[in-house]
């Protein structure tokens, strides 16, 4: 299942997909954390010390050999320099699988021990001063993208996306990605508003949205809330004596974390579960071709100087049974 954390700035969304990436870990099933947040703080909310998050592979950095691994012997895609974040897979493309080992996964993740559970962390990358006043976050954020077109993954399999803040997800079609879409929201008038935002946006594309309160403290917070997203409320997440613990560096043992937080993170998954009967690869297929033309003709073609509209495999749908090139 691939899931993502949305929400705005400071709403909690990266402590609370750590903590959900914690829960999942705990159940023995395979995942993949990805930080494809501006602000990088995932490593840490998963235990790292800074040092070592800020040693991580940047995703960004290694776009030309991801593009080059992903293209394999597709005979739509002439080279890596035809590719551009929508790039849709096709006959003799390569595809990423949650389970195995590849060479993206030797190159761009690591692995991130929890309580004795392990899960793989990748990483968009920061700002390098080369960047600085020339480019925009969202051409790191293509990686992540580009990925995920080509990522085939199964039941009890997750991939868990920290992304960025506020509405900047919609500046690509990756809000598309996702079988669940967590949005998490304070119980204040500036967080619902970006719930109705997102929700607006989002509303023509088939995206799961749910919400998740942070922070409510007690009754009137949750009526608060209730009464701004509706059914749309998933659950909420309190006071964490746990979670502040975390953030000064020194995590307890992940399952002395609060039952009615503990509960609230199984709820999740159980939102997330329940959209797998629902899944419709052929949509998913449809969507990524729409943003990758759509793409193609408002930049891509100009910057490659390929039609790029031309690397639709119009026979091939993205699924669980399909085959990747060896």
């Amino acid at each position: 299942m691939k899931i993502a954390f949305v929400g705005k700035g400071g709403s909690g969304k990266t402590t609370l997909s750590s903590l959900f990436i914690r829960h999942l870990a705990t159940t023995g099933s395979p995942v993949i954390a990805v930080d494809a947040d501006i602000n990088q703080h995932l490593g840490a909310a998963l235990g790292l010390d800074d040092d070592v998050a800020a040693e991580l592979p940047a995703l960004g950095a290694r776009l030309p050999f991801i593009k080059d691994y992903l293209r394999g012997s597709n005979p739509r895609i002439a080279s890596a320099d035809t590719m551009i974040k929508t790039t849709p897979p096709g006959e003799g493309s390569r595809l990423l699988r949650v389970r195995e080992n590849n060479p993206v996964y030797d190159a761009c993740a690591r692995e991130v021990e929890l309580d004795g559970d392990a899960v793989r962390l990748m990483v968009t990358g920061p700002f390098t001063e080369a960047d600085l006043g020339v480019a925009c976050y969202h051409s790191k954020t293509g990686a992540v993208e580009l990925c995920l077109n080509h990522l085939v993954d199964g039941r009890d399999e997750y991939v868990v996306v920290d992304m960025t803040a506020g509405s900047d997800s919609f500046a690509s079609g990756m809000f598309t990605r996702f079988d669940m879409t967590f949005l998490v929201a304070e119980p204040t008038r500036k967080g619902v508003s970006v719930y109705r935002q997102y929700k607006e946006y989002a509303r023509d594309f088939g995206v799961a949205l749910k919400v998740v309160g942070n922070k409510v403290q007690g009754q009137d917070d949750l009526d608060f809330l209730r009464a701004e997203v509706g059914d749309d409320l998933l659950t909420t997440v309190g006071h964490s004596d746990w979670v502040r613990a975390m953030e000064k560096g020194r995590p307890p043992r992940f399952d002395l974390l609060e039952e009615p937080n503990r509960a609230s993170l199984r709820a999740l998954q159980a939102a997330a579960d329940a959209t797998y009967e629902a899944r419709d690869w052929e949509r998913y297929t449809r969507q990524m071709v729409h943003f990758h033309v759509k793409n193609a003709h408002n930049w891509g073609n100009e910057k490659t100087g390929a039609d790029l509209a031309s690397q639709v495999d119009p026979g091939f749908v993205l699924r669980e049974s399909v085959t990747a090139t060896a």
